[in-house]
């Protein structure tokens, strides 16, 4: 439980300080993937199983929390990877 909310915390982090000419996914949001998270995870990364990091770049605190039509900040593939590796998600 540790691991994934220090994951949840950098990833947090990472999109609200990744400045706008940083390496990083940059994704509007869509009025369709409001109550769905793989949703977006699918489209983002084409990985549904990366919702949590969807529900941690939106700073959501619960699954059943609203996605609101936004612009996320998210981890490239190869970022994601790396913070699972330092926080021994994988």
């Amino acid at each position: 439980m540790l691991t994934e909310a220090r994951l949840y915390s950098l990833i947090r982090n990472l999109a609200q300080t990744t400045p706008a000419w940083a390496t990083a996914i940059r994704y509007h949001t869509k009025p369709d993937e409001r109550f769905d998270l793989t949703l977006v995870a699918r489209r983002a990364y084409g990985l549904p199983s990366e919702w949590r990091v969807i529900m941690a770049a939106a700073g959501l605190q619960s699954v059943d929390e609203p996605l609101n039509e936004q612009l996320l900040v998210l981890p490239t593939l190869e970022q994601l990877q790396r913070l699972k590796r330092n926080t021994g998600a994988i």
